[in-house]
């Protein structure tokens, strides 16, 4: 298994730099790995995440900054992002330099919402690698995150800003130099989106008919302060999307072509982005494979999923309930999706995936106990609309006991699933004796092993004279004895109940005085029989 590249600052400051972000203080180191996104919350103890960007929400004025820089390279923050305008000198600047921590400014008006959105698109690119995964040949292709440096490569070769759309007008990509376009474009990148009213005004101008028509480029003018050129990006007779460029006048002839040949290399992307996110899911589903089955691999894939770095536990979800059995799969895969976004909201580096029925997901924490809480909130949110179980794998300190955790999750799991406990999240401490039963019940199913005793003989009775006598036995070791108790638990009268308990002695051939033959039956009461 390769090491994969990994996302840089340097990246980042050339994507997003000339519309989004600029460096305020501190020296921008553009090789600096940069691993993911932390939100900046005061009120709540940061996840410690060596490399991330720190946004920071909220923050303004002088000292704050200061304060946020330090408390992120407290963390091992490679960056921090505050909303321009910010003074930068004094503290800010002593700060920056103190701790190595550049300051990035976010320019007035843009979402933050979209700010995190686009960084973790990036990242998430260069984290993955290629397609093929752990064995793909050196030469292949990266995924899609190479719209960007298409869009890049696009914007200076017709030398004006470029974006990459979708059919319905989303954001894919775009270039540098969005600054020299017009507010429309502006507002366009900034919000990943063609405003719906610049959608309206080209349907209604029949540029998206022309568009969609014709194999070359579509000169649009009246539309925004500034013309754009756009080509359609075919795959056969199938419309994928399109390129956009702002321009002062029509493309020359050699713009024409290097435009038609831009639309060729985009749709190579767009069909590869269309797959993406299944290639993606496996791809991740394979290295959190190779993570909890442990392996001389699992160190590696440990390092390119983000779990190396901090304690986690293991999470394994699963869907129950035979209503959901025609459409558990589907099912299943919603519910997936609900967990990998809660948990991604809770932990940047969290990992999720689909394997063999059962969701799992890492998530790093420090106990198993917040691992539960974690899984309780999930569940609470979700309600009874699907009947879905999470069992909770011990703290695992290293990658290497993750293949442990995932054991002790799956045990947790099938008891929440057999039934044997009302809970819906557990840990293997929490049902460990229920555990113990189950995997009994499995040797006796594997074995044919049902030994003869009490609880086999009152069985056979009840069946071919149609008593109750087996459930008689279990309501009195229930209630430890306490007849009127056990009597009102099978509804009958304490006397009838008494006569019962005494024939039942006789059938079974059991002294209910001795502590032994009472725990023999209470144990057997609770194993399932084979074929049951």
């Amino acid at each position: 298994m390769t090491e994969q590249p990994r996302a840089v600052l340097g990246r980042i400051l050339n994507d997003l730099g000339s519309t989004l972000i600029e460096v305020l203080a501190g020296e921008a180191d553009p090789a600096r790995t940069v691993t993911g996104v932390l939100i900046q919350d005061p009120l709540d103890e940061p996840a410690r995440l060596p490399g991330a960007v720190v946004l920071g929400v909220g923050v303004y004025g002088a000292g704050p900054v200061a304060a946020l820089v330090d408390r992120a390279a407290g963390l091992g923050a490679a960056a921090v992002v505050v909303r321009s305008p910010v003074p930068v000198y004094g503290s800010v600047s002593e700060a920056a330099a103190r701790t190595g921590v550049t300051v990035l400014g976010l320019t007035p008006g843009a979402s933050w919402a979209q700010v995190a959105a686009l960084l973790r698109s990036l990242l998430a690119v260069d984290e993955l690698g290629t397609v093929g995964g752990p064995d793909e040949a050196d030469g292949a292709e990266p995924l899609a995150g190479d719209l960007f440096a298409l869009a890049n490569a696009t914007a200076g070769l017709l030398d004006g800003p470029v974006t990459v759309e979708d059919r319905g007008g989303r954001v894919l990509a775009f270039s540098s130099r969005q600054d020299e376009a017009d507010e429309a474009r502006i507002a366009t990148v900034l919000d990943r989106q063609v405003p719906a009213e610049k959608l309206r005004a080209l349907e209604e101008s029949g540029a998206f008919q022309a568009l969609y028509r014709k194999e070359e480029p579509v000169y649009v003018d009246g539309i925004s302060d500034k013309p754009r050129v756009a080509i359609a990006v075919r795959a056969g007779g199938e419309i994928l999307g399109s390129i956009w460029v702002v321009v002062d006048a029509p493309l020359s002839a050699d713009r024409t072509q290097a435009l038609q040949e831009a639309a060729k290399v985009a749709a190579l992307h767009l069909l590869r982005r269309r797959t993406g996110e299944d290639a993606e899911r496996r791809l991740r589903a394979d290295l959190l494979a190779t993570v909890l089955e442990g392996g001389t691999h699992a160190p590696q894939a440990a390092v390119r999923l983000g779990l190396s770095a901090q304690p986690a536990c293991v999470l394994a979800l699963s869907v129950t309930g035979e209503q959901y059995a025609p459409d558990r799969v589907a099912a299943g895969h919603r519910v997936a999706e609900a967990l990998t976004l809660h948990l991604a909201a809770i932990h940047p580096r969290t990992a999720a995936a689909a394997i063999g029925g059962v969701t799992y997901a890492v998530l790093p924490t420090g106990s198993d106990e917040q691992g539960l809480r974690v899984a309780e909130a999930f569940l609470g949110r979700i309600g009874g609309r699907v009947p879905a179980v999470i069992g909770v794998g011990r703290l695992a300190a290293r990658p290497v006991e993750l293949r442990r955790s995932r054991a002790d999750a799956d045990r947790a799991l099938r008891v929440l699933g057999s039934g044997r406990t009302q809970r819906r999240a557990a840990r293997l401490s929490d049902v460990y004796a229920a555990s113990l039963l189950e995997e009994l019940t499995d040797r006796m199913a594997a074995e044919d092993d049902l030994p003869d005793g009490p609880v086999i003989r009152l069985r056979a009775y009840d069946a071919e004279h149609n008593t109750a006598l087996t459930d008689t036995l279990d309501a009195w070791l229930s209630t430890f004895g306490d007849v009127p108790a056990a009597a009102a638990a099978v509804h009958i009268h304490p006397n009838t109940f008494r006569y019962r308990l005494k024939r039942l002695a006789v059938v079974a051939g059991i002294d209910l005085g001795d502590p032994e033959a009472r725990f023999e039956a209470m144990l057997q009461l609770r194993l399932r029989p084979p074929h049951s």
